[in-house]
């Protein structure tokens, strides 16, 4: 018997779905979308239903409505010029798979409610490892093992929770934090660290000074504050290194920052939620030094290995931290698989009960693609950024700040309200969409590469635009012969900063 949607079969409303996408991924790689759309708050509500209907309506006036005001109404995150954030994306495999991951509707929070969901799992991020060379003890195979998170934010809220229980042996369970233990990192961490900081009660983290001249976390800085707040009976939890921070992509100097983790008992977690993925390509796997003495490491498979969002790819190499601080076992969670302690409950990984199907999608991903197609893509994206980053180095007035992997900094020569004029042109164009940082006081726009619908011609056209709309802010700047020479601001490698 077919399975209908009112008067539609579901295989043709499935059919119209695919249609619609592939339109749309054409529509994104001919530029024939904006980026942004032209709305102001409430524009969308006012075009919606106002209730429910009482009756159902054909399928097909729903996705019409989806191609009417939907789609018009969204920030195209797979958009050749969307440069801002970090990238979002996805592929036609990772939509495949999470087509069936829905339908099957499996909800395998413990083992014994989808072995195969689970035991899927633990060998897709197994594999996964492996291809992006990280190191043996973060395998299942062994005492650590992988888990698929929603974001990079979970991941690093999970690592502080197995911190502080491994830190208070076991104590932080009955007794919280006692206002004892910190967590540290810089001021360039993502914005989810200090947030996953105060929802476990640990407050603001303490911040580590940066090397001179970068962004990257100063290990002697570090040293000296464990060492000041141990003496002070404060106790060290947790420290978390970023590999590709959101500002400017800096890679913080794990391996000397795992030295002095080991020495004061610190757990180290590696927020590597961007930059992680270009490890999949050899001569990437610099970013993975010290990296072996993690006790865990995330990154994001939705930015740059085409599997759709969520998708966190975070691996520990204790788990027994991680499952000894989140284990609770009311009674109707006992069963005889989980017992006996020789499975997986994924439950005991993560914040939620529930724990979907996720690993579906990025297992299509990684089949269809391969190691050698994942690469590719990096690659292709890791060129354009070159040329990004060559463009912005030969044009008069422009400033590049610098250039680290697919992340290219720049501004405008001149005071920040240049570089604030220019992107807010540039945001009305709705043409293009990068966004902001700030460096020592000045005001840089950052451009991510990352789509897999961009090409060279994109990014040249998204520099046109960008050198268009320069080309009409007045330079106040005094000229040369009314001021000293000056040197100007090249690219700095890797990722470091003014």
């Amino acid at each position: 018997m077919s399975v209908t949607l009112g008067d539609v079969s579901f295989r043709s409303a499935i059919g119209e779905v695919a249609a619609i996408l592939e339109d749309y991924w054409e529509d994104l790689r001919e530029e024939r979308l904006p980026v942004t759309p032209d709305l102001r708050p409430g524009d969308v509500r006012a075009m919606l239903p106002d209730c429910v209907p009482v009756h159902g309506e054909p399928i097909v006036n729903v996705l019409a409505d989806v191609r009417r005001v939907v789609m018009p109404g969204l920030v195209h995150w797979q958009h050749p010029s969307f440069l801002g954030y970090y990238p979002t994306q996805t592929s036609p495999a990772s939509v495949v798979g999470e087509l069936l991951a829905s339908g099957l509707a499996v909800q395998h929070m413990m083992w014994s409610t989808g072995p195969a969901a689970t035991e899927l799992e633990e060998a897709v991020l197994d594999h996964l490892a492996v291809a992006l060379g990280l190191p043996e003890r973060f395998l299942s195979t062994g005492d650590g093992g992988g888990v698929l998170q929603d974001s990079a934010s979970s991941a690093v809220l999970v690592a502080v929770v197995a911190a502080l229980y491994r830190a208070s042996d076991g104590r932080w369970r009955e007794h919280g934090t006692e206002g004892r233990y910190r967590l540290y990192c810089t001021d360039q961490a993502n914005s989810c660290v200090p947030k996953a900081s105060r929802i476990a009660g640990l407050g603001e983290p303490t911040q580590i000074t940066t090397l001179a001249g970068t962004c990257e976390m100063d290990p002697r800085a570090l040293r000296e504050q464990l060492a000041a707040d141990r003496a002070a009976s404060v106790v060290p939890a947790i420290v978390v290194a970023s590999v590709g921070t959101t500002g400017t992509c800096a890679i913080d100097p794990v391996a000397a920052i795992a030295a002095v983790c080991r020495e004061f008992g610190a757990w180290l977690h590696v927020d590597a939620a961007y930059a992680g993925s270009a490890a999949i390509c050899p001569e990437n796997r610099w970013i993975n030094e010290g990296v072996e003495h993690a006790d865990s490491y995330a990154v994001n498979c939705h930015k740059w290995l085409l599997t759709g969002p969520p998708c966190d790819a975070m691996w520990v190499a204790d788990r027994h931290s991680l499952t000894a601080a989140m284990d609770i076992r009311p009674p109707f969670l006992r069963n005889q698989a989980s017992d006996s302690g020789n499975v997986t409950d994924f439950r005991d990984w993560q914040v939620p009960l529930m724990h979907p199907f996720r690993a579906l999608k990025l297992w299509f991903v990684l089949r269809t693609h391969g190691v050698e197609g994942l690469r590719a893509h990096i690659r292709e994206q890791l060129s354009h950024a070159a040329l990004l980053a060559g463009l912005v180095r030969d044009a008069p007035g422009f400033e590049l700040i610098s250039h680290s992997l697919g992340l290219v900094c720049f501004r405008l020569a001149g005071d920040n309200a240049r570089t604030e004029h220019l992107r807010t042109e540039l945001d009305a164009t709705h043409q293009i969409l990068v966004t902001p940082t700030t460096v020592d006081g000045r005001y840089i726009l950052r451009a991510a590469l990352g789509s897999r619908l961009a090409s060279q011609t994109s990014v040249r056209n998204a520099w046109a635009l960008v050198r268009e709309i320069a080309a009409s802010i007045p330079d106040d700047r005094p000229t040369l012969s009314e001021t000293s020479p000056t040197t100007s601001v090249g690219a700095r490698w890797p990722g470091t900063c003014p």
